[in-house]
């Protein structure tokens, strides 16, 4: 079932549009999400929103749909007067992975989608990975299950607890969703997987999902090489071990963090503050 990437073949490429999904609440990612709606949460240079889009938009061109619904207000300033940017606003409620993808079905028009979370962080090749689409199943990039055995004796097995780093959602898939909240696993992946038509490709290197304060802190590490992160217009006077310092945020000199995060309020409500990880 699971296939190794290949070399792009750009015909197949045209025929998808990027999908960004960043309308979750990000309630695991508590304090820093009330201080900034979670894809707003900077990583690196810039934010976990924004890199996503220019990773599905090296692939598939712009736009790029992102989703919004938790911190909506925080998220319109910050995407859309973007030419670069579809925003898909769902405004009475959260559509979930599944209902989002059907509530752009205007916006994809006949193209399949290339699905990722603005909140997983890593370094795939996605162009490879759509390049080995056979344009008829759907397909996932994800990282094995702990759960589940092997793929058929073949290698590391797909499951309910595997991370998802992208999926190909056909055009004729995204027809059959309807935008109500859903999830993608139990109405599109489980039932391929169920009947062996879902493609699989495992990803290779490191895919984190910053779903708590502690795995945000590895992201911005592991894509600064082990250095601690400092922001646009943060100010340190004190000292940084493994720590992130969001943008415009302060360290005095009598402080000394280690492996915390030194949080700006940015667009969000409150004052924002500390998070130690121990």
């Amino acid at each position: 079932m699971a296939d190794s990437l290949a070399e792009p073949e750009p015909e197949r490429v045209v025929r998808l549009a990027g999908v960004v999904l960043a309308a979750g609440a990000g309630v695991r990612l508590r304090p820093l999400s009330a201080w900034r709606p979670k894809a707003l949460c900077p990583i690196g240079a810039t934010t976990l929103v924004d890199r996503a889009v220019a990773q599905v938009a090296a692939v598939t061109g712009t736009p790029v749909a992102v989703n919004v619904h938790h911190g909506r207000a925080a998220m319109l300033e910050h995407l859309e007067d973007r030419i670069d940017v579809h925003v898909s606003l769902e405004e009475e409620r959260a559509l979930g992975t599944a209902g989002a993808v059907a509530h752009l079905a205007g916006f994809l028009d006949g193209r399949g989608a290339l699905v990722v979370n603005a909140d997983t962080v890593h370094a795939e090749d996605l162009r490879a990975f759509v390049a080995g689409w056979d344009g008829r199943r759907v397909r996932v990039l994800a990282t094995p299950d702990p759960d589940a055995g092997p793929d058929g004796g073949e290698g590391p097995a797909f499951g309910p607890r595997s991370g998802i780093v992208a999926s190909i959602v056909p055009w004729e898939h995204v027809q059959a969703l309807v935008p109500e909240p859903s999830g993608l696993w139990e109405l599109l992946w489980r039932p391929e997987l169920e009947a062996g038509r879902l493609d699989v490709a495992m990803a290779t290197g490191t895919v984190i999902d910053c779903g708590t304060p502690e795995q945000y802190l590895r992201a911005n590490l592991w894509v600064s090489g082990g250095r601690s992160v400092i922001g646009a217009g943060a100010v340190v006077r004190g000292r940084l071990e493994r720590s992130v310092v969001w943008p415009g945020a302060m360290v005095e000199d009598h402080e000394h963090l280690v492996d915390a995060i030194r949080a700006d309020p940015g667009p969000g409500p409150g004052p924002g503050g500390t998070v130690l990880i121990r």
